[in-house]
């Protein structure tokens, strides 16, 4: 059975016994190799942790469906990657919440047929998912004040879409062959500071 089989595969959350054995390295070396035992064991315990972090942003169980195998795959991409295997429902949890994040923003981005907009409130937003961009967007403004002030500048000028490269060089009266490098930089400096976060 492929991963992507268990991914579409109904869960059925299975109670953890207290004698269970915890994840460790072999196992997430296992998952990341495509072993049938390991993933078929990873789904029944973890399946229930990921659609309920979906259900906290998406309504629909078709996208929650889609959120979840979304985060298998990230799972069978990432699983080697994975220092302390303590951290897997913790990363799990969160990849499905970002995840279905993706979903939901996919579909806003979607522009509606005419009388599907007369059905659909304005605001008819989930709190939850709100509450979740704010607090990524505040971590996010925490983490870019840390960048020195030439990188501060650019991230910031980048997260307001500038028109080009070159008016964002003109803005900030850096050469434009600087802003690639220094952007890169920041963006390295911006996921280090992420990522234990979100694991």
């Amino acid at each position: 059975m492929t991963v992507l089989a268990y991914a579409a595969a109904p869960t059925v959350p299975t109670p953890r016994r207290a004698d269970a054995p915890v994840v460790d390295r072999r196992h997430l070396q296992a998952l990341a190799a495509g072993d049938d035992a390991a993933w078929q064991t990873t789904v029944q315990r973890y399946g229930g942790l990921l659609r309920s972090a979906a259900r906290v942003v998406l309504r629909s169980d078709a996208d929650v469906d889609e959120a979840v195998q979304r985060t298998w795959v990230l799972l069978f991409r990432n699983a080697a990657r994975i220092e302390d295997p303590r951290c897997l429902p913790g990363w799990l949890s969160t990849t499905a919440r970002r995840e279905a994040l993706a979903v939901l923003r996919a579909q806003q981005r979607a522009v509606p047929s005419e009388d599907v907009a007369d059905r659909v409130a304005p605001d008819d937003r989930d709190m939850a998912t709100t509450l979740m961009e704010e607090e990524l967007r505040r971590a996010l403004d925490r983490a870019v004040e840390t960048l020195p002030e030439t990188q501060r500048r650019i991230v910031r000028a980048l997260l307001r879409e500038p028109e080009s490269y070159d008016a964002l060089s003109a803005e900030l009266g850096i050469p434009r062959g600087s802003l690639g490098p220094l952007r890169g930089r920041a963006v390295k400096a911006l996921r280090a500071q992420l990522e234990p976060s979100l694991r």
